[in-house]
């Protein structure tokens, strides 16, 4: 699977154009306060274990990880592998493409032409793959859940810490000459919550949220795909359909990349 670093180059980006702009105008070691961290980055993360089963909070890292794929990039081989086996299962019937589903990786795939090789009902066979379908868009949307909620309470428990500081500020009043570094150190937590959620929680959320529409689609190709197959269609058009759900400008590229496998698989055959 092809990595997608554009999430890593925008972070990077980002946070590096904030640490010039505050190196070309001031000193950088005045926005680096490890209390006003912890109460802003600890506090929401202690927030999440409350609002979410820990099981979905340790999914986490995997979450993060999932960023650096690409969902769309699996389009061109799942046409390619519904075209052969289509073929296959017309000139050899259903059962001869048993020995070939061990050899594709998506799960909801093999399920589906399982339970087609074993002759149930297109009814049934629709009903269990949308219900499984519901499941994966569950399980994809929680981590969704996870940043969008993280990106809400991370500015609350800046503001939180902002106000502790103001607190303790006014309690030394009796020294005027405070007051300005006092202001700033109670100001700092505010900043990192904004750029937490706005730089990295709410950024990741939306990512997700893409992702899940892209992951989706895949699953509506395979539903399609499977059907297409017990119901006998030809070839040639099931792959128009499974086309057909790709965006105006993937469907040129997939086409191409469809049409190169196909020949490998002829000069390998």
């Amino acid at each position: 699977m092809k990595k997608n670093i554009i999430p890593i180059i925008g972070f990077v980006v980002g946070f590096g154009l904030i640490i010039w702009s505050i190196t070309s105008s001031g000193n950088i070691a005045s926005f680096i306060d490890a209390p006003s961290l912890l109460i802003t980055l600890g506090g929401s993360f202690c927030a999440l274990l409350i609002s979410f089963p820990l099981k979905s909070i340790m999914k986490i890292p995997a979450i993060i990880k999932n960023l650096l794929h690409d969902p769309t990039d699996h389009y061109e081989e799942l046409i390619a592998a519904f075209s052969e086996l289509s073929r296959k299962a017309r000139s050899q019937g259903v059962l001869a493409i048993e020995e070939d589903l061990q050899q594709q990786d998506n799960e909801l795939m093999v399920t589906g032409l399982q339970m087609v090789v074993d002759g149930l009902d297109p009814e049934l066979i629709e009903e269990i793959l949308e219900i499984k379908t519901e499941n994966i868009e569950k399980r994809h949307r929680m981590g969704q859940e996870i940043f969008l909620k993280w990106g809400e309470m991370a500015p609350a428990y800046g503001m939180i810490g902002t106000l502790i500081g103001l607190i303790i500020m006014l309690g030394e009043l009796n020294d005027p000459s405070t007051i300005g570094t006092g202001m700033a150190t109670a100001l700092i937590t505010t900043l990192y919550g904004s750029f937490l959620a706005n730089m990295l929680f709410l950024p990741i959320a939306t990512n997700l949220k893409l992702q899940t529409e892209k992951e989706m689609q895949m699953c509506e190709m395979v539903i399609e795909g499977i059907l297409s197959i017990q119901a006998g269609q030809n070839p040639r058009v099931i792959e128009q359909k499974l086309y057909s759900y790709l965006r105006d400008d993937n469907q040129e590229e997939s086409v191409k990349e469809a049409a190169r496998l196909e020949r490998e698989g002829q000069q390998n055959g």
